[in-house]
């Protein structure tokens, strides 16, 4: 009998595991917005990807249910900055010459979705060569950041503002300097700057100033974040479970470019489109 009774207990303990293990996943997967989990050798990280940004979202789950990401590793790692992966090349003995999946996604900015600790943005190629800020097909991170005070929120906030001025300046002056070209004139950049004080001078007076909003400063001032992507990258879902494994995996030891000297691989699934 009591033999017995030992066994009814562990039944009863295991159906209720099972019953609170099931409970969290309906929790998580309540909500219109699909889910995908991210599982590495350090942890599984649970993501929402936001309908707010389609071509993103459509497109991550497509990989994910290609097996496009297994194997692919966490190729670039900053602690309190973010984790970066989705490089097809990475995988181990890739004959994938290519660090992408070949295309590129247009960006899809929504000023309410930004770089909180958890954001899962799109990797891209830089302004120069990106001035569209066209996402990478594939690659991707995911912000472990650091909690800012107001005095270092304004301190970015007046960095975006130098960018904004600085890359208005350099568009009018190359306009001008490419009207110039097609009119057979050689361009001098110093010149054209000279002449156009007033029209540039006009044109940053008449900007819009950068600003973050009451819900990006309370959250950069308490959850943390990266404010300064703000803009520039799409950010195109959250972490909704797995914050502990962000920071293990941000805290690994690197080498060159910033590449963990072990690899930490991913898998993901699609748990609801």
């Amino acid at each position: 009998m009591k033999s017995l009774t030992v066994k009814l207990f562990l039944v009863i303990v295991s159906l209720a595991f099972v019953s609170a293990f099931s409970g969290c996943n309906n929790q998580l997967l309540k909500g219109d917005e699909p889910v995908v989990l991210i599982e590495t050798d350090m942890g599984s990280i649970t993501v929402k990807l936001y309908n707010e940004t389609p071509k993103h979202r459509d497109n991550f789950i497509k990989l994910a249910e290609e097996g496009f990401y297994d194997g692919v590793t966490f190729h670039r790692v900053i602690e309190n900055f973010m984790i970066q992966g989705g490089d097809p090349s990475t995988r181990e003995n890739s004959e994938i010459d290519s660090d992408d999946a070949g295309y590129t996604i247009d960006a899809e900015f929504v000023p309410t979705k930004f770089h909180k600790k958890g954001a899962l943005a799109a990797a891209r190629m830089g302004d120069a060569q990106n001035p569209e800020k066209k996402s990478s097909g594939s690659q991707f991170y995911i912000v472990q950041g650091k909690v800012f005070n107001q005095d270092e929120l304004k301190q970015q906030a007046e960095r975006k503002n130098q960018m904004i001025r600085n890359s208005t300046v350099n568009k009018l002056v190359m306009e001008k300097a490419d009207k110039q070209m097609d009119d057979g004139i050689n361009p001098d950049f110093t010149k054209i700057y000279t002449e156009m004080q007033d029209t540039i001078a006009l044109v940053i007076s008449n900007l819009k100033p950068y600003e973050f909003t009451q819900e990006q400063i309370d959250i950069y001032t308490t959850v943390g974040g990266t404010p300064h992507l703000d803009g520039d990258y799409t950010v195109f879902g959250e972490v909704i479970e797995g914050f502990e494994v962000i920071d293990k995996i941000a805290t690994v030891k690197t080498g060159a470019g910033d590449r963990p000297i072990e690899d930490v691989k991913m898998k993901i699934k699609v748990l609801k489109k």
